[in-house]
């Protein structure tokens, strides 16, 4: 896929390494087509690892996809240098008055507050009241959609007995439902979360339909009936080793963190994982992609309603 992002960005040599077409500034500018704006909120302390992962599943689609990163300023990022984040980062300020095809909101490591309490909730709802008249299309992940998910319903979170962590199975729930479209019966999906948004939140609220589910997860994948906003409490995005650079993380800390569940073979950590959640997260992203915001978002950005 054409994915066009800054040629100095740390992920344009990352995913070229693995054969992913990214498209330079002058061979994009060649093509008579417009191409879909893409806005990405990256909330996650690695920014880099994540701008990756996320990269990599919207480039397998056949699309022309432009790629802007956003931070927010009322929080300043401690993993990653300021330069990196000044030179491929915009604000809120930046690009409050333009228009996109669509937003992703990642994840963030402060679910264990409460949602007023985190130094960026203002700005955050600012880009979430904004998102309604300047984004055709959201899709939010983990705790970007919990956090979504309160401000525009105010559905709560709930704190889980022990961390959900690991590789769990899944089920559609609306299989003809185009955000699913070719996925198989039963399909698997990596979760690291310490909250929850419960079923029974949910089914509550007329606007919003759940379309897939794990026994042991719970909720995965909700839509608003208009099919403009997508929440998602798994990573899809996460690499084969993502969750095991956490577990080795929080051991090397002292924490009493258990083995992730249905990752690594025999449960043993010594052993490489196997991925096995890739081809349902690139049919995941491909489907939003392609029948949320190619098909749906009008020509002319301009012309996007709430």
């Amino acid at each position: 896929m054409p994915i066009k992002i800054d040629n100095q960005l740390p992920a344009h040599h990352s995913l070229e390494l693995e054969n992913i077409f990214v498209m330079t500034e002058t061979r994009a500018m060649k093509q008579d087509i417009r191409p879909l704006k893409i806005l990405i909120l990256n909330l996650m302390p690695t920014k880099i690892e994540t701008e990756t992962q996320i990269l990599r599943l919207l480039s397998n689609t056949p699309l022309q996809v432009d790629v802007e990163l956003l931070q927010v300023t009322s929080h300043v990022a401690k993993n990653v240098s300021q330069e990196h984040m000044l030179k491929f980062y915009k604000t809120f300020d930046d690009v409050k008055n333009r228009k996109f095809d669509g937003l992703i909101v990642t994840g963030a490591p402060v679910e264990m507050l409460e949602f007023e309490q985190v130094d960026y909730w203002d700005e955050l709802c600012s880009i979430f009241d904004w998102a309604r008249t300047n984004v055709y299309s959201t899709y939010n992940i983990c705790w970007g959609a919990q956090a979504a998910l309160y401000y525009r319903y105010g559905i709560k979170k709930h704190i889980l007995p022990e961390k959900m962590f690991g590789i769990f199975e899944h089920r559609p729930l609306d299989l003809y439902h185009p955000l699913l479209r070719g996925f198989s019966d039963v399909f698997y999906v990596p979760h690291s979360r310490h909250t929850e948004t419960r079923k029974e939140d949910i089914v509550k609220v007329k606007d919003l339909q759940i379309l897939s589910y794990s026994e042991m997860a719970g909720v995965h994948l909700i839509s608003d009936m208009a099919c403009r906003n997508f929440y998602c409490t798994g990573h899809s995005e996460y690499d084969f080793d993502t969750l095991a650079k956490e577990y080795f993380r929080d051991k090397g800390k002292g924490l009493d963190i258990k083995i992730p569940y249905n990752y690594f073979p025999d449960d043993d950590p010594k052993k490489v994982p196997r991925l096995t959640w890739r081809g349902a997260g690139s049919l995941l992203f491909q489907n939003w992609l392609n029948y949320f915001v190619y098909q749906k978002t009008p020509y002319d950005l301009n012309s996007i309603q709430e």
